[in-house]
């Protein structure tokens, strides 16, 4: 009988050790959510650097702008990589969600790239001109023609402009709001078309193809830096804190500026 109850001992021991070890590999794993390029493609160079730090990183790829964020708060995710903080903010506003940002890594500039017209002096009356429809970044593309001197925005709309707040607009453009995954793709059936940075990269344009790219000191680029976003509360985790260690890392800098030369820009 003592046999048997040894025998018992031994094994819930055993039993117990195995459910620890299974539970310690689990709060190790890192799973972010991230924009294809250059988000996840960022994140891939991260991975062995975490590694050596005892964590392992999944990175779960998304082409659009809302389900990353509904997955993170759901907890579906521990992280994501593809946002600015006034998309945040606004996407907290309108779906009450509770995420908030721990980290801003990069910056990556608006462009004006050429469809039909290849030049933005070519430019002909009522020419065809698509903008993504998200907020932010819509009032962001109509911020970057008025510093073009295509459109004047009105100056009280700031980062909420819509093609409504437009007060002039001398060539009568045709200005059309789009999904901003579908931009790039759309770009030969129309005149010109502002896309945003990562979705350029992702269909194969570079910063030199821009015609006319958001200036290094303009609202963009001070507000617009990319962040690490984490739901409220888990701002303490020490997995998310070495997960901003690792993409603030020189070496990930450095990937950045050899990888997207001007067209990702490091903020750290």
């Amino acid at each position: 009988m003592k046999k048997i109850l040894s025998v018992i001992a031994v094994l819930s021991l055993l039993t117990l050790a195995l459910t620890g070890c299974k539970g310690e590999s689990k709060t190790k794993e890192i799973l972010v959510g991230a924009s294809i390029t250059p988000h996840a493609k960022i994140l891939e160079q991260v991975k062995p650097i975490l590694e050596e730090a005892g964590y392992k990183l999944t990175v779960k790829e998304y082409t659009d702008y809302v389900q990353p964020n509904l997955a993170l708060d759901s907890g579906d995710l521990d992280a994501n990589f593809f946002q600015h903080q006034p998309y945040l903010d606004g996407f907290n506003e309108e779906h009450g969600t509770k995420l908030t940002s721990i980290a801003k890594i990069h910056y990556e500039p608006f462009g004006i790239y050429p469809g039909k017209t290849k030049s933005i002096e070519e430019l002909v009356d009522g020419a065809q001109i698509i903008v993504p429809n998200d907020t932010t970044n819509e009032a962001r593309a109509l911020l970057l023609l008025e510093q073009e001197g295509l459109i004047k925005v009105a100056e009280d709309a700031g980062l909420n402009a819509t093609i409504n707040d437009i007060i002039e607009n001398p060539k009568n453009l045709d200005i059309i709001e789009m999904e901003a995954a579908q931009l790039a793709i759309s770009l030969q059936d129309v005149d010109l078309a502002v896309i945003n940075g990562n979705f350029a990269i992702q269909e194969g344009l570079k910063s030199t193809d821009a015609l006319a790219l958001e200036d290094e000191q303009s609202l963009g680029s001070e507000t617009f830096g990319n962040v690490i976003a984490i739901r409220v509360g888990d701002e303490d985790r020490e997995d998310l804190k070495a997960l901003v260690d690792a993409i603030t890392s020189d070496e990930i800098r450095d990937y950045i500026n050899e990888t997207f030369p001007g067209a990702v820009v490091p903020l750290y």
